[in-house]
């Protein structure tokens, strides 16, 4: 068990936020509770009227962003830096450099020109949440009791703990599998959230974790390393399993991984796949640094490439003399494109079509023979010059954890305009990918002529059973991720700090973005019931896998 003043310590406000609560304390927050309102999707705003449409004391303008004076309450509207009244009203008022992002309902300095964070403030959000979920059982719509989606840090500890574990937990249960806890938004970090779950139940990193494997102090005494990705991982791992029930905060995380991808460090909603591929990269990075470099295919240590690493084989045969280049990619998961469809122009800025795919059809155009256009020819070595060629690619080796990437965002650089496919993807959820092999694909193309395949991966095991979906719903520029985890034979629904349980149907029936399938035999381990009885994180036995201990 884990202290709660360990997991992490909230960040210092910047000087003006703290000049604020000096001078006047938590009455600004309390004027204003009545009038935060959060939509059915979970994102919290500030209305002061809801018939009235916000507008700028200055300008009277009714475009743009606006923040609201926590002192004196008026509305100031932020076009552009060069069209920003919030900026000329704290240059006439001194004092009044506290604002409310009233879109976001967050707290903004204008003089720091960021948000800043202050727990007060989110308890007076969270109190609203609180009163709103007491009067729904009397009538009042669910939506007014919504999560709101902060960015914090821990102030859940202060709540009614059986008003809390009502309103995060919505389907009464006797016994809740282990690491049944939701992750609180930290201001659009659905999509950070929604891949933590999984990865936090991935039985290679779960047992990786939680037996020890990476010490965060011992990694304190050996490395210089201030901040350590694999630890703040390890810090999840033991918080989200620690028994407790109500939302955890990845705060510490999410500031360590800024300082890891500085490109990342932003509030604006990110893809998904991109953090999914960037989280193994920085478990990579930092578990091999002690290893030996990796030569001659030699499978890398780290967990990272242990539970998700796979290998990609690429056959490019030429079309005039049949000489074939193969060669062999890593890969972390497989990306697959959805068919093609005839779109016109006017079809790319549409929606798309509601056609169904399945993940069997993608897999097969996955491995399907492609003919590569006239800049892509081959330099055949046996005919001595650029031919036309056939590419076909297949998988060489499995990984323990197989994820599926489906390419449902799709970008024109010559119309300058992007889009979602928003076609629905059926997927098994027990799948053989033995017709997917290298030895099966070219066994395939040539035939009895084939008796043999170096390296027949016959002794693999290609049978896998799904256990968690990351779906995205909504627009491109404004969509949500939810993840689908299966435990226990058991299927729930991961949104955000909300966890529901759901049937099947409803996980077919999701648009799959990120698909996720174990080996069989590892998802039978997975499956064994160890929730309900009391453990000790650190003793617990680490399952030897073949292939991944």
């Amino acid at each position: 068990m884990y202290s709660s003043n360990d997991l992490y310590t909230n960040p210092k406000p910047c000087k003006h936020l703290a000049e604020y609560k000096v001078k006047n304390g938590v009455c600004g927050y309390n004027l204003i509770q009545d009038c935060f309102r959060t939509t059915p999707y979970g994102r919290t705003t500030l209305e002061m009227s809801k018939l009235e449409i916000p507008r700028c004391s200055v300008c009277s303008g009714s475009q743009g962003r606006f923040y609201m004076c926590l002192i004196c309450s008026s509305v100031f509207c932020c076009l552009s830096p060069e069209s920003n009244h919030a900026l000329l009203h704290i240059q006439s008022q001194d004092g009044h450099e506290i604002l409310v992002d009233m879109e976001r309902a967050e707290l903004y300095c204008s003089v720091c020109c960021d948000q800043v964070y202050d727990p007060d403030f989110d308890k007076a959000v969270m109190c609203k949440h609180i009163k709103g979920f007491s009067r729904s059982e009397n009538g009042v719509e669910e939506s007014e009791m919504r999560l709101s989606k902060r960015r914090k840090l821990s102030f859940w500890m202060d709540l009614d703990s059986k008003n809390m574990k009502r309103l995060f937990i919505r389907k009464s249960k006797s016994c809740f599998p282990l690491g049944l806890r939701g992750l609180n938004n930290l201001g659009n970090t659905c999509f950070m959230n929604s891949v933590l779950q999984v990865l936090l139940h991935a039985p290679p990193l779960r047992n990786y974790f939680l037996s020890d494997r990476h010490n965060r102090e011992i990694c304190r005494n050996v490395s210089s390393d201030r901040l350590c990705l694999p630890c703040d991982i390890d810090l999840m791992f033991s918080a989200v399993f620690s028994g407790d029930r109500t939302p955890y905060s990845p705060a510490q995380f999410l500031y360590s991984w800024w300082q890891h991808s500085e490109n990342h460090a932003t509030y604006e909603q990110q893809d998904a796949h991109e953090f999914f591929i960037s989280m193994l990269d920085k478990i990579h990075d930092k578990e091999g640094k002690a290893s030996l470099a990796i030569k001659d295919n030699r499978d890398c240590p780290c967990i990272a490439h242990r539970a998700f690493y796979g290998l990609l084989r690429s056959d490019v045969t030429c079309a005039s003399c049949g000489f074939t280049s193969t060669t062999h990619d890593p890969c972390m998961d497989v990306s697959l494109d959805l068919s093609p469809c005839n779109s016109s122009r006017k079809d790319f800025a549409s929606k798309s079509s509601k056609a169904n795919e399945s993940l069997l059809g993608c897999l097969d155009l996955f491995t399907r023979p492609e003919k590569l256009g006239p800049d892509q020819k081959l330099y055949c070595e046996n005919c001595h010059e650029k031919q036309d060629a056939l590419k076909e690619m297949s998988i060489r080796k499995l990984p323990l954890v197989l994820c599926f990437h489906i390419k449902r965002f799709e970008h024109s650089p010559t119309r300058k305009m992007s889009r979602k496919i928003d076609r629905h993807v059926q997927f098994p959820f027990s799948l053989d990918m033995k017709p997917y092999l290298s030895s099966s694909i070219v066994r395939k193309r040539y035939g009895s002529r084939i008796f043999s395949f170096e390296g027949d991966e016959s002794d693999v095991s290609t049978e896998f059973e799904i256990f968690a979906v990351v779906a995205h719903s909504g627009m491109l520029e404004s969509g949500h991720y939810v993840t689908y985890l299966h435990l226990i034979n058991q299927w729930y629904k991961w949104d955000d700090a909300w966890i529901t349980e759901v049937d099947e149907e409803v996980v077919r029936a999701s648009q799959c973005y990120l698909i996720y399938y174990v080996q069989k035999m590892l998802h039978h381990t997975s499956c064994e019931d160890v929730s309900c009885q009391p453990m000790s994180l650190r003793a617990d036995t680490f399952v030897p896998i073949t292939g991944c201990c």
